[in-house]
Protein backbone atom coordinates (compact mmCIF):
# COMPACT_ATOMS: atom_id res chain seq x y z
CA UNK A 1 0.00 0.00 0.00
CA UNK A 2 1.26 3.11 -0.57
CA UNK A 3 2.21 5.92 2.52
CA UNK A 4 0.77 9.52 1.51
CA UNK A 5 1.83 12.08 3.60
CA UNK A 6 3.02 15.92 4.62
CA UNK A 7 5.16 16.14 7.25
CA UNK A 8 5.02 18.83 10.45
CA UNK A 9 7.49 21.35 10.02
CA UNK A 10 6.65 22.33 6.37
CA UNK A 11 3.58 24.49 4.99
CA UNK A 12 -0.06 22.23 4.58
CA UNK A 13 -0.85 21.58 0.65
CA UNK A 14 -2.44 24.32 -1.17
CA UNK A 15 -4.89 21.95 -2.07
CA UNK A 16 -5.96 17.88 -2.63
CA UNK A 17 -2.19 16.25 -2.31
CA UNK A 18 0.51 15.15 -0.89
CA UNK A 19 3.99 16.39 0.08
CA UNK A 20 5.57 12.81 -0.35
CA UNK A 21 4.45 9.49 -1.27
CA UNK A 22 6.49 6.41 -0.37
CA UNK A 23 6.50 3.17 -2.97
CA UNK A 24 7.26 -0.29 -1.10
CA UNK A 25 9.38 -2.77 -2.43
CA UNK A 26 7.39 -5.19 -4.72
CA UNK A 27 4.71 -2.64 -5.98
CA UNK A 28 4.78 -2.43 -10.29
CA UNK A 29 5.11 1.06 -11.14
CA UNK A 30 3.58 2.45 -14.29
CA UNK A 31 5.07 5.26 -15.71
CA UNK A 32 2.03 7.32 -18.15
CA UNK A 33 3.34 9.45 -20.85
CA UNK A 34 1.44 12.98 -20.76
CA UNK A 35 -2.15 13.00 -22.00
CA UNK A 36 -3.87 16.04 -23.49
CA UNK A 37 -6.99 17.04 -23.53
CA UNK A 38 -8.24 14.96 -26.42
CA UNK A 39 -11.73 12.82 -27.12
CA UNK A 40 -11.61 9.04 -28.07
CA UNK A 41 -12.44 10.45 -31.42
CA UNK A 42 -9.47 12.40 -31.79
CA UNK A 43 -10.90 15.91 -31.53
CA UNK A 44 -9.85 18.64 -29.36
CA UNK A 45 -12.47 20.42 -27.62
CA UNK A 46 -12.49 23.89 -27.32
CA UNK A 47 -13.44 24.12 -24.07
CA UNK A 48 -10.74 24.19 -21.30
CA UNK A 49 -13.03 22.28 -19.03
CA UNK A 50 -13.40 19.85 -21.36
CA UNK A 51 -9.93 19.55 -22.38
CA UNK A 52 -9.11 19.00 -18.39
CA UNK A 53 -11.75 15.84 -18.30
CA UNK A 54 -10.26 14.54 -21.36
CA UNK A 55 -6.85 14.53 -20.23
CA UNK A 56 -7.67 12.88 -16.95
CA UNK A 57 -9.48 10.61 -18.25
CA UNK A 58 -6.90 9.54 -21.00
CA UNK A 59 -4.69 9.29 -17.80
CA UNK A 60 -7.23 7.33 -15.78
CA UNK A 61 -7.82 4.66 -19.11
CA UNK A 62 -3.88 3.79 -19.23
CA UNK A 63 -3.74 3.36 -15.65
CA UNK A 64 -6.89 0.95 -16.32
CA UNK A 65 -5.45 -0.90 -18.57
CA UNK A 66 -3.21 -2.41 -15.96
CA UNK A 67 -5.78 -2.53 -13.72
CA UNK A 68 -4.74 0.41 -11.68
CA UNK A 69 -7.19 3.38 -10.73
CA UNK A 70 -6.83 6.56 -8.75
CA UNK A 71 -6.17 4.94 -5.54
CA UNK A 72 -2.75 3.80 -6.93
CA UNK A 73 -1.01 7.70 -8.08
CA UNK A 74 1.82 8.11 -6.87
CA UNK A 75 2.41 11.57 -8.64
CA UNK A 76 0.46 13.61 -11.31
CA UNK A 77 2.17 16.31 -12.69
CA UNK A 78 0.02 19.10 -15.22
CA UNK A 79 1.22 21.95 -17.65
CA UNK A 80 -1.45 24.22 -18.44
CA UNK A 81 -1.61 26.90 -20.73
CA UNK A 82 -2.81 29.98 -18.79
CA UNK A 83 -3.02 30.44 -15.21
CA UNK A 84 -6.27 31.75 -15.52
CA UNK A 85 -7.31 27.87 -15.33
CA UNK A 86 -6.08 27.36 -12.21
CA UNK A 87 -9.68 26.82 -10.74
CA UNK A 88 -10.64 24.86 -13.55
CA UNK A 89 -7.71 22.42 -13.10
CA UNK A 90 -8.18 22.00 -10.07
CA UNK A 91 -11.98 21.28 -10.40
CA UNK A 92 -11.15 18.96 -13.26
CA UNK A 93 -8.34 17.22 -10.86
CA UNK A 94 -10.55 16.46 -7.98
CA UNK A 95 -13.26 15.58 -10.17
CA UNK A 96 -11.54 12.73 -12.01
CA UNK A 97 -9.47 11.25 -8.42
CA UNK A 98 -11.95 12.32 -5.85
CA UNK A 99 -10.26 12.24 -2.06
CA UNK A 100 -7.31 10.56 -3.29
CA UNK A 101 -4.25 12.67 -2.71
CA UNK A 102 -1.26 11.91 -4.81
CA UNK A 103 2.05 13.96 -4.95
CA UNK A 104 1.78 16.92 -7.26
CA UNK A 105 2.90 19.24 -9.31
CA UNK A 106 0.98 22.02 -11.85
CA UNK A 107 3.23 23.93 -14.06
CA UNK A 108 2.09 27.27 -16.63
CA UNK A 109 3.65 26.92 -19.63
CA UNK A 110 3.74 29.12 -22.88
CA UNK A 111 2.32 26.23 -25.15
CA UNK A 112 2.45 22.83 -25.52
CA UNK A 113 2.55 20.14 -28.73
CA UNK A 114 -0.78 21.76 -30.50
CA UNK A 115 -1.82 25.75 -30.89
CA UNK A 116 -5.10 24.20 -29.41
CA UNK A 117 -4.10 22.58 -26.65
CA UNK A 118 -4.29 23.98 -23.11
CA UNK A 119 -3.52 21.03 -20.57
CA UNK A 120 -0.83 17.60 -20.58
CA UNK A 121 -1.06 15.46 -17.48
CA UNK A 122 1.33 12.84 -16.93
CA UNK A 123 1.50 10.29 -14.03
CA UNK A 124 3.16 7.91 -11.99
CA UNK A 125 1.10 4.61 -10.42
CA UNK A 126 2.31 2.27 -8.42
CA UNK A 127 -0.06 -1.24 -7.34
CA UNK A 128 1.23 -4.31 -5.91
CA UNK A 129 2.29 -7.01 -8.62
Amino acid sequence: MLKRFSPDGIAPPFSNYSHGVVVPAGMRVLHVSGQVGIAPDGTVPDDPARQCEFAYANVLAVMAAEGMGPEDLVEVTAYVVGAEHLAIVRAAREEALGKVAPASTMIFVAALAAPSMMIEVKAVAAKAA
